[in-house]
């Protein structure tokens, strides 16, 4: 077969990441990757790495808006610089009730993902209007969305309906799930041993946990939104509704308007909770452990509440599998913070996970159960470019 240069791209709030892919003779190679950060801010950065991780470009431009972010990433792969993409696939972190299947994007597909923007209200927006200009800035070249809840389509029916009346579960009010291309690398990477009964923490900016029954998903933490299941940077997880009702209420005391109310309400719990919303201090998790050091006790205490949260839904999902024979760490937090992964294994023993404190004095992959332990841990990065890339030549095969 001939050569296939693939596009991925993965546009968030503030910045637009993207690679380059190759795929031959069933083999993929990875061309260049890069990102424009800082979108809207004064502390734009662009930058492209080649395979090996040298610096192709580093530049600081003015980046007052995602269009003139786009153009600059668009222009830059068309530069002739790199193989021109046959395909380009799409990072779409939600889809929506009537769109479970990654496809081909079209004007109408890009409408339904409008129309529920509201799932993904910190993604979807941005990935929308994304997938709209590459459509006019890589004319004749197909584009495809992967989505982060396709893998999660495997969950049962109980799992996934939320105990609400049938008229809300009409509207597409139901457990969802994200990260899943997250989860889909980590398969990928466990074969051809995927463990029987397996449990992944996708720990980050956002974080989820995922029951694994032989390679499919179970359940979930992640629920409508991503704001659900976990604590993470700056979302609640899940929380009493009825403090939701409650804070509902003190904002509209001063704000009548009922959308401007709720998009203040939806600040309040995807940008202002979480570990940013308890400790006062960031939602970087680096610089909590660095104000824990200082004897910040809100810091202190958020980050407990994200390990102990952490190891409840494990234990929860030992249970709903019946046992446990692997634990994996991935995501910026699960693979970099040692401390974290320290703390969420100690409330964990009773289960039979015991870690090695000298394996797991580690960042990357690595297996870091101790010898005596009855549940092998690991820390694995996830591969999402690389499962991007797969569904494409699967689509365009189809």
């Amino acid at each position: 077969m001939s050569s296939l240069p693939i596009l991925v791209l993965n546009s968030g709030s503030s910045s637009i990441k993207f690679a380059v892919y190759e795929a031959y003779d069933g083999q993929r190679s990875k061309i260049c990757e890069g990102a424009v950060d800082g979108i809207a801010t004064d502390n734009g950065k662009f930058w492209i790495k080649d395979a090996a991780g040298n610096k192709l470009t580093d530049e600081t431009p003015d980046l007052p808006n995602r269009s003139v972010a786009f153009q600059l990433v668009a222009h830059s792969v068309l530069s002739g610089k790199f193989p021109k993409p046959k395909a380009i696939g799409h990072r779409t972190v939600s889809g929506s009730p009537t769109v479970l299947e990654n496809q081909l994007i079209t004007p109408e597909l890009i409408d339904n993902l409008d129309k529920y923007a509201d799932l993904a209200p910190l993604h979807t927006p941005i990935a929308v209007y994304i997938m709209r200009e590459a459509l006019k800035l890589f004319p004749g070249i197909p584009n495809f969305a992967v989505l982060d809840t396709y893998f999660h389509r495997t969950i049962s029916e109980g799992a996934r309906r939320m105990p609400i009346p049938d008229e809300y579960v009409d509207m597409g009010v139901r457990r969802y799930g994200y990260h899943g291309i997250s989860y889909e690398s980590i398969i990928h990477q466990l074969q051809p041993n995927i463990p029987q009964k397996l449990i992944v923490a996708h720990l980050g900016n956002g974080a989820s946990i995922s029951a694994i029954r032989n390679g499919q998903c179970l359940d979930t933490s992640m629920g409508l939104t991503p704001s659900g299941g976990i604590i993470s940077a700056s979302r609640t997880g899940d929380i009493d509704p009825g403090v939701v009702i409650f804070i509902l209420k003190q904002i509209a005391k001063s704000e009548p308007d009922t959308r401007k109310a709720a998009d203040k309400l939806e600040t309040v719990v995807s940008k202002n909770s979480g570990l940013v919303g308890m400790s006062g201090v960031s939602n970087d998790m680096r610089d909590l452990r660095e104000a824990i050091k200082q004897g910040n006790e809100h810091a202190r205490l958020a980050v407990d509440k994200f390990t102990s949260t952490i190891a409840r839904w494990v234990g929860s999902f030992y249970a709903e599998l019946n046992g446990l024979d692997m634990l994996v760490f991935t995501g910026g937090i699960g693979e970099n913070d040692i401390a974290s992964r320290t703390e969420i294994c100690a409330n964990l023993e009773a289960l039979g996970i015991v870690i090695d404190p000298t394996r797991n004095n580690v960042r990357g992959q690595a297996t870091i159960s101790a010898d005596d332990s009855r549940v092998t841990v690991c820390v694995i990065p996830p591969a999402e470019d690389l499962i991007i890339v797969n569904h494409v030549i699967r689509l365009l095969g189809d």
